[in-house]
């Protein structure tokens, strides 16, 4: 393949995402085309192999802040001069002759080589743990004041028969002879510059299994059950995902993956949230919010809270008892919200009827909606 059309080769594109994607986008796509290409997983199959290497060159350099930025400028520049470059030199002169003097493997071999010609970058070994998801419904106390849960995780860990190595127990790989161990190679592409991949011998492991593991194949790999007790913070929201790091899956002299929690908070019968505070809605007699009442309101960890209604109190007014919420993540406690609705009978017996009609003579010819009349408005 000629340099100009493997520099330009759309890495982006590749692992599916924009030019503008974060190094988390990346980490997360390249994760899932491995998983899913992996030749471990696809064995014999040659698209899938084919597939798992480009996805891997595309990683090596978008994964790097500093190779990201070298790969986009000489994207731009072989945008500008594409069809140009012939051989290094190009119709704009050999190096050494006239025009142009550069060397294009020198140009872009800090991208793909390591620094130039015939270099290889070798990578590190070990296998980091898998990122795992699961879900867990929680009470709406325990979203408040928070909880540790009990979770039962499935996932691939290293096998318990080769403890990870793929191999029979007995024996142990070898290290492989075409990368050395590093798991990658190199060469040139056009004769012009380097380029890193995962060896095809030893499929990126760096390690050649020649008497397989009879339980996980050789892969080293083996689906694992286990139970794991995961802190819920206070103030947790119905739907929120939380990163728990270290708590994924187990890695092979890397670190273990992370777990991300997404969390199902159910409904409570008297509370709602807002904010860091409870929220509660109390109902109240038509009496106690004209004459004035003190009431007891129920409080989310058992014991009532006292609440002065004063003289005139209206419908939907609210009042705070404060220290009597939740849990907060700094450590205090949030406040208890308390809105009063006032209730209208929806039936008068005769003497609750008289009392309400002699109400209604007492208070005569005053309007209460006087202040949005059609004069108040206009």
């Amino acid at each position: 393949m000629p340099a100009s059309d493997w520099a330009t080769k759309d890495f982006y594109k590749t692992l599916g995402v924009s030019k503008d994607a974060t190094q988390a986008d990346i980490k997360k796509a390249y994760r899932k085309l491995a998983r899913a290409n992996h030749p471990d997983s696809n064995p014999g199959n040659k698209a899938a192999e084919d597939r798992f290497k480009e996805v891997s060159e595309a990683y090596a350099v978008l994964s790097s802040p500093d190779k990201r930025k070298e790969y986009d400028e000489q994207r731009t520049l072989f945008g500008q001069f594409k069809g140009g470059f012939q051989g290094g030199g190009g119709p704009y002169g050999p190096p050494g002759g006239p025009g142009v003097d550069f060397d294009l493997g020198d140009l872009l071999g800090g991208i793909f080589g390591g620094g130039g010609r015939g270099r290889t970058r070798r990578q590190p070994q070990g296998r980091r743990g898998d990122d795992l998801e699961t879900e867990a419904s929680i009470t709406f106390q325990q979203a408040v004041d928070g909880a540790t849960l009990p979770l039962r995780m499935t996932s691939d860990e290293a096998c318990p028969t080769c403890h990870g190595t793929g191999a029979k127990p007995g024996t142990v790989p070898k290290v492989c002879s075409k990368c050395q161990g590093s798991g990658m190679q190199t060469g040139t592409v056009g004769g012009v510059f380097a380029m890193t991949e995962p060896c095809d011998q030893c499929r990126g492991r760096g390690m050649v299994v020649e008497d397989p593991c009879a339980t996980c194949r050789g892969s080293g790999r083996a689906p694992s059950s286990r139970t794991l007790q995961v802190r819920v913070p206070p103030g947790v929201r119905d739907g929120q995902r939380i990163r728990l790091k270290g708590k994924g899956g187990r890695g092979e002299g890397a670190p273990d993956g992370d777990l991300y929690l997404m969390v199902h908070v159910e409904k409570h019968s008297l509370f709602a949230r807002k904010g860091d505070h409870l929220t509660i809605t109390v109902p109240v007699a038509f009496d106690e919010a004209a004459l004035g009442a003190t009431i007891s309101v129920p409080t989310l960890d058992g014991p009532t809270v006292s609440i002065r209604i004063p003289a005139g109190t209206p419908s939907g007014r609210t009042f705070r008892a404060r220290g009597k919420g939740g849990a907060t993540r700094s450590g205090g406690r949030g406040d208890l919200l308390v809105t009063i609705d006032v209730q209208v009978p929806a039936e008068l017996d005769d003497e609750s009827r008289a009392a309400v009609e002699a109400l209604r003579a007492a208070r005569g010819n005053t309007d209460p909606r006087a202040t949005i009349s059609t004069e108040a408005v206009s």
